[in-house]
C-alpha cells in the first residue's frame, strides 16, 4: 500500500508540472511530492477473556484431580468481569454414566501485561487473590473466600476420621488413619434438609466419586424431598444440579443430583434455604441410582473426610469399606441405611451428651468431680450448653481419657468424658 501510494503520488506531481510547462522538477519537489509514512504501530493481542486461560489451567488439573483415563471436558462460567478481573465456575465434567462425577472449583482470574493468571479454590494463589479480587467480588465474598485458605502444608488433613478428646489417633478404618481436621470438627451445621425431619441416610461417608478417599460424603433421601442449606452461606450453582454453599470457618458443603435447583452466582442463604429437590440429575456427568442428595463437605478448597464432624447433631463414622459406616446421636448409633432425625445445627459452645453405652442418663454434679454431690441427671443425646470448664477427675469415655470437666448453663458439671463438643478441650474456655 506504501509504495503504490507514493508512485500515484509521484505521477499526479508529474502530471500537474507538464500540465504548467514545467520541463523537469528539482529534486526537492519530487521528494516533497512523495512523504514518509509513519509505520502502522503494532497491534495490541487480542483479549478473548479469561475463559481460554481457565480451560488450559483445568486441562491441567485433570492430570491431577481425575482418576487415570477418565474423559473430560472443561466447562467454563465467567460469572462477572470487570476490567482485568474475573470470577466465575470452572468444572470438569466426565459423561453421564460415567463413575466418575465432575469436579468443580470457584476461580478467580486478574489479567496483567496481557496474560491471564488463573488460580482455582484450594490452589496457592487463590487466597490472594479473592482478597484483591474487588472489583468482581463483594466484601462479604472476599471474607469468605479467603478464609477458605489452601490445601498445602498447614491445611487439615484431607480425610479426618474419629478421635478422643485427648487427641490421639484413633484406629484405621476403612485403610485411613483418622486425624484431626485442625483440631476441630464443629460445623454449625444441620443436616441437608429440613429440621424436625427424618430422612434415610442411604449411603455411610463416601467419596465425593465412589470410593476413593477422602470420605467426604452421605447420601440422604425422604421427606420432602426439599434439599436446604445445613447452614448459612454464599451459593453459587457450579453446574445443573450442583449448588455449592460457601460457609464460614473455611468449611464449604456440596449438593448434587439436584432437580429445580437454585441457579445463583454469589447468592446469600441462610441456614435451611430452599437449594433443589432430591434427584437422579448428572448434566455435568457421574451416575445417580435412586433419587437423592448427594452431600459432600469441602474444607479450604478441597473434599475433607466427613467423619467426626457434626451434622443435626449427627457424627458419621466411617465403617470398614466406602457407602458403609454410621452415624452417632449420643449412644445411639445408626447404621447406613437407617433414618436420621434432624435435630439441627449444635452451637459452637454446646455439647451432646455421650454415656458409651453406659446408661440412658448421666449424673450432674455440684463440681468438677465425683467427689461433689449429685444434683440431677441429664440424658443420653440431649445438647447441652457449656459455660467454662476445669480439671477434676479423670474419668474415660468414647473419646479416651480425660480430667476436664464442664460447668453446664444450669451451673452444674459433668465429665468430658461422656460429652461430645468438637474439640479437644474447652469450648467456652476454663473457668
Amino acid at each position: 500500500m506504501f509504495r503504490r501510494f507514493a508512485a500515484v503520488a509521484r505521477t499526479s506531481t508529474l502530471a500537474a508540472a507538464l500540465a504548467l510547462g514545467v520541463t523537469a522538477l528539482p529534486a526537492s519537489a519530487a521528494t516533497a511530492a512523495a512523504p514518509a509514512q509513519p509505520a502502522s504501530p503494532a497491534r495490541p493481542a487480542a483479549d478473548h477473556g479469561p475463559a481460554p486461560a481457565v480451560t488450559e489451567h483445568l486441562r491441567g488439573k485433570a492430570r491431577t484431580a481425575m482418576r487415570a483415563g477418565t474423559a473430560t471436558e472443561p466447562r467454563v462460567g465467567v460469572k462477572r468481569r470487570a476490567g482485568d478481573w474475573a470470577f466465575g465456575t470452572a468444572v470438569l465434567a466426565t459423561a453421564p454414566g460415567s463413575p466418575e462425577l465432575p469436579q468443580g472449583w470457584l476461580f478467580v482470574a486478574h489479567r496483567d501485561n496481557g496474560a491471564w493468571k488463573v488460580a482455582l479454590e484450594g490452589e496457592p494463589g487463590f487466597t490472594g487473590l479473592a482478597a484483591e479480587a474487588e472489583p468482581v467480588l463483594k466484601a462479604a465474598e472476599r471474607r469468605a473466600l479467603a478464609a477458605t485458605g489452601s490445601t498445602g502444608p498447614g491445611a487439615p488433613d484431607p480425610d479426618p476420621g474419629t478421635t478422643g478428646t485427648t487427641g490421639t489417633t484413633g484406629t484405621t478404618e476403612g485403610g485411613m488413619t483418622p486425624q484431626l481436621a485442625g483440631g476441630d470438627y464443629r460445623t454449625g451445621m444441620a443436616l441437608p434438609f429440613t429440621v424436625g425431619q427424618t430422612w434415610y441416610m442411604t449411603s455411610g461417608p463416601h467419596g465425593w466419586s465412589g470410593s476413593g478417599t477422602p470420605w467426604s460424603s452421605l447420601d440422604f433421601a425422604g421427606g420432602d424431598q426439599v434439599v436446604r442449606a445445613a447452614r448459612g452461606g454464599t451459593a453459587y450453582t457450579m453446574c445443573k444440579g450442583w449448588v455449592r454453599v460457601v460457609h464460614d470457618r473455611g468449611y464449604a458443603t456440596d449438593y448434587y443430583h439436584l432437580v429445580s435447583n437454585i441457579n445463583v452466582d454469589g447468592a446469600a442463604v441462610a441456614a435451611g434455604a430452599y437449594l433443589g429437590y432430591t434427584g437422579n440429575d448428572v448434566t455435568c456427568g457421574g451416575s445417580s441410582t435412586g433419587r437423592h442428595v448427594h452431600f459432600a463437605l469441602r474444607q479450604n478448597g478441597a473434599y475433607v473426610g466427613i467423619a467426626g464432624h457434626d451434622f443435626g447433631r449427627w457424627r458419621p463414622e466411617n465403617g470398614g469399606s466406602a457407602y458403609a459406616g454410621s452415624a452417632l446421636h449420643g449412644s445411639r448409633r445408626v447404621a447406613a441405611g437407617g433414618q436420621l432425625y434432624n435435630y439441627g445445627a449444635l452451637g459452637f459452645n454446646q455439647g451432646i451428651i455421650d454415656t458409651n453405652g453406659s446408661g440412658t442418663t448421666l449424673n450432674k454434679r455440684s463440681g468438677p468431680g465425683t467427689g461433689y454431690a449429685v444434683v440431677g441427671s441429664v440424658a443420653d443425646g440431649v445438647g447441652v450448653t457449656v459455660s467454662c470448664s476445669k480439671n477434676g477427675t479423670t474419668h474415660t469415655g468414647r473419646f479416651g481419657s480425660t480430667a476436664l470437666w464442664n460447668r453446664l448453663s444450669d451451673g452444674t458439671w459433668v465429665s468430658d468424658a461422656y460429652m461430645w463438643t468438637g474439640v479437644n478441650g474447652p469450648v467456652s474456655g476454663y473457668c
